[in-house]
């Protein structure tokens, strides 16, 4: 019984080290690889010894996994890698009460997913002004997996989006397998909404949604705050991005979770998808209509695309312009006070 489990422990091992020895070994191939046949073949001793009753094998792979272990401890978020340009440069935060200087909020011009201008400013907002809180649902694959985003509307007409992304290497392409094995770090985007949400509908082709969410105006303020209160930490000591429990929905529940008490935990916060479902069962969203017409009438494509051919990606009416037609909570904007 004990030899079984662990056999057991040691497949789940095996796995859990090829995974890691994959997207955390040597970026060169040759060294790579050769590191997962050893790692392998040592993990096919072990597993074999389990079930033989032999004790050689299974002393290798414990010395073996330990060591991967101790090189695995030692893996640690960092702020100072070749990271690829729209990821590459953090949030910066200063605040004056309300008052809010952010530093490299971000604004490329997207032409093609290789082609753009980059742009990094700093701007200043006011966050007593808010009147708003929207959810962007950017689907890439499928109905079950999206990237959320979060824009806030201020009464001067402007808008910031949020986004929790990874933060690649420079020529790197993420892996949601490789999320849950430290591929990347984190970051805290904060975007001009021609560039973080024109890129995913005009450029990538992805399927983006907008939803009005029925914050008051306390509860959006505290969730503005918590956004910069991320970046800062951020800041001040880097981590990984995981598929499952520090990616972009889990997160915003993360933060949303102290401003409004008793908001339960739910499956469609990891299944980011769903996410609207979650939010309508809450009332979070205008339940005057149906989840389905939200939907429909929250598809931003049409409109996206509608205004690059009329207008440009110069134009400053793009989230004006996106929504067109977009239904509201009811008492949608809040007044600032």
């Amino acid at each position: 019984m004990i030899r079984l489990g662990a056999g057991t422990a040691g497949l789940v091992l095996t796995g859990y080290g090829l995974g890691a020895l994959t997207f955390r070994g040597p970026r060169q191939r040759p060294a790579r690889y050769l590191l997962i046949t050893i790692w392998l073949g040592l993990a096919g001793a072990g597993l074999a010894g389990f079930a033989t009753g032999g004790d050689i094998g299974p002393l290798l792979f414990v010395v073996a996994t330990i060591v991967l272990l101790i090189w695995w401890a030692c893996i640690t978020p960092r702020q100072d890698r070749d990271w690829a340009p729209d990821v590459a440069r953090q949030l910066g935060v200063q605040r004056h009460g309300d008052i809010v200087e952010l530093d490299n909020v971000r604004h490329f011009v997207w032409r093609t997913r290789q082609d753009f201008t980059p742009g990094w400013e700093k701007r200043t907002f006011n966050a007593a002004t808010i009147v708003g809180v929207d959810l962007a649902v950017s689907y890439w694959a499928g109905p079950n997996i999206a990237h959320t985003l979060v824009a806030f509307a201020f009464a001067d007409g402007r808008h910031l989006c949020f986004s929790v992304e990874v933060r690649r290497l420079d020529g790197e392409h993420f892996s949601a397998i490789g999320g849950l094995f430290r591929q990347c770090e984190l970051v805290l985007v904060a975007a001009d909404e021609r560039d973080i949400l024109r890129t995913r509908t005009n450029i990538r082709g992805e399927h983006v949604h907008l939803y009005r969410v029925g914050l008051p105006p306390g509860e959006a303020r505290a969730l503005f705050h918590a956004y910069l209160d991320t970046a800062e930490r951020l800041q001040r000591r880097p981590r990984f991005y995981n598929t499952l429990t520090a990616n972009c929905t889990t997160l915003i529940y993360d933060m949303v979770k102290p401003i409004v008490p008793g908001l339960p935990w739910n499956w469609r916060l990891i299944v980011s998808g769903r996410l609207p479902s979650y939010l309508y069962a809450l009332g979070a969203l205008d339940t005057r209509l149906s989840l389905a017409e939200l939907r429909r009438r929250g598809w931003i494509n049409a409109r996206a695309l509608a205004w690059d051919r009329d207008a440009g990606p110069s134009a400053d009416d793009f989230s004006a312009a996106i929504r067109r037609g977009l239904p509201a909570p009811e008492g949608w904007p809040v007044p600032p006070p």
